[in-house]
């Protein structure tokens, strides 16, 4: 899988600031790569402050329990501007450290947020696209 073809369904454009959160030795770097040559921008990590377009959490089995993602989830979103993407990018099935899709369903419910669709985002990686309601 190509590093364009990785990082295409995360849909981030031009300009767009990403925060990233719990980054580890594991990560893709190649999507990391793709993302911050997608738009134009080095990705920043959990403790920036200041507004972004969206968010990625690598999240594994043992990161935590559905509430510690439920927290993660409200924390990613907490520097939107307005209405978000995060992408819940964790280790593909049958991989250590795989997380099964109703967990991160039940935390991103929780989290108030709603999970629109999955995908492959590197080889030994899937992602779970999740966005903000609209607040009006």
């Amino acid at each position: 899988m190509s590093q364009k073809s990785a990082v295409k369904p995360l849909d981030f454009k031009d300009g767009q600031i990403v925060q990233e959160f719990l980054w580890d030795q594991d990560v893709d770097e190649a999507l990391r790569e793709a993302v911050a040559e997608q738009t134009g921008n080095e990705l920043v990590d959990e403790d920036y402050a200041d507004l972004v377009d969206g968010a990625i959490i690598w999240w594994r089995e043992d990161d935590g329990e559905v509430d510690d993602l439920t927290d993660c989830l409200v924390d990613a979103t907490q520097n939107f501007a307005g209405p978000g993407v995060v992408w819940v990018i964790t280790p593909k099935s049958a991989l250590p450290g795989h997380v099964s899709p109703f967990t991160i369903e039940s935390a991103v419910q929780v989290a108030g947020l709603h999970a629109t669709s999955s995908v492959v985002v590197a080889p030994d990686w899937a992602g779970i696209r999740v966005q903000t309601r609209d607040r009006a």
